[in-house]
């Protein structure tokens, strides 16, 4: 009786069912960007998200941007009706020709399954969950350094995490020896997190030969491809910098890729993305 009372009381004291519930620690970079616009200076620079900006720091809509937007607007046979579970079938079937090329064997072969997702982040964590429950191996090779995202998409589908060696703080550059070793020490199908192109955090990617090494070393382990790709275009151009994920494609294997629409296209705020599998 008396902690029936009690709890009575503690309900009508207003007390949040949620009050235990411990504030999230800032995240740095949402920390840069709010003392940036705090900041009184006329000589500030922003240092926090890599995004499109005028000379005057004002957010950049690209032409191509505007220009679809002006379609859409005029469009009068336009509608707001519910899409399909896997999302706009326009949208998918132009997303999987970006990334693995209008003349794809795995296109022409029906082996690419795409689905839209809500930006590079949507497609990581769905990609994540989809292995979780369909494939035999649950445990994700990520790169050192990595994203600092990544292990969260990764953590909450419940798959354990490893790292192998990337960058090598003596050269700058790819520690490329250490990554052939623990890819090579990996365990037969395991998952393996790639960045297409535009590393990020450091901004080193593998040559065209050395990524030819890698493939033909996660071929021969078994080892399955998820790409992230967040950077087509930034780095060389749209096809060069779909070369990795075209290399895996190409040998008939199958792989995961993760793309994002926020840097390609500047459409941060509109969470553009899709998730593509490909089958043998």
């Amino acid at each position: 009786m008396e902690s029936k009372n009690s709890e009575k009381a503690k309900e009508s004291d207003g007390d949040s069912a949620f009050e235990q519930v411990a504030r999230a620690a800032d995240i740095p970079i949402y920390a840069v960007m709010a003392a940036f616009r705090e900041d009184p200076s006329p000589m500030k620079l922003n240092l926090g998200f890599g995004v499109y900006r005028t000379e005057e720091g004002k957010p950049l809509l690209l032409n191509a941007v505007r220009q679809a937007e002006q379609l859409l607007v005029n469009d009068l046979s336009a509608d707001k009706e519910y899409l399909p579970i896997t999302g706009l079938p326009e949208f998918n079937k132009l997303s999987a020709k970006l990334i693995f090329g209008a003349d794809s064997p795995a296109i022409k072969e029906n082996r690419v399954s795409t689905v839209q997702c809500l930006s590079g982040s949507g497609s990581l964590r769905i990609g994540a969950d989809f292995l979780a429950k369909h494939y035999y191996q649950h445990t994700v090779y990520l790169s050192q350094p990595t994203y600092g995202n990544h292990p969260n998409f990764f953590a909450a589908a419940g798959l354990a995490m490893k790292t192998y060696h990337y960058y090598d703080p003596k050269t700058n550059g790819l520690d490329f020896q250490g990554m052939l070793q623990d890819l090579g020490a990996a365990a037969s199908g395991a998952i393996v997190l790639l960045q297409a192109s535009g590393h990020n955090p450091t901004g080193i990617d593998p040559t065209a030969q050395q990524w030819e090494q890698i493939r033909q070393l996660m071929r021969l382990k078994r080892l399955l491809p998820f790409f992230d790709c967040a950077y087509q275009g930034f780095v060389m151009n749209m096809d060069a910098d779909a070369l990795p994920v075209r290399m895996f494609v190409a040998d008939g294997g199958e792989c995961l890729v993760a793309q994002s629409y926020s840097k390609t296209m500047g459409l941060y705020g509109e969470r553009v993305g899709a998730l593509s599998v490909v089958r043998h």
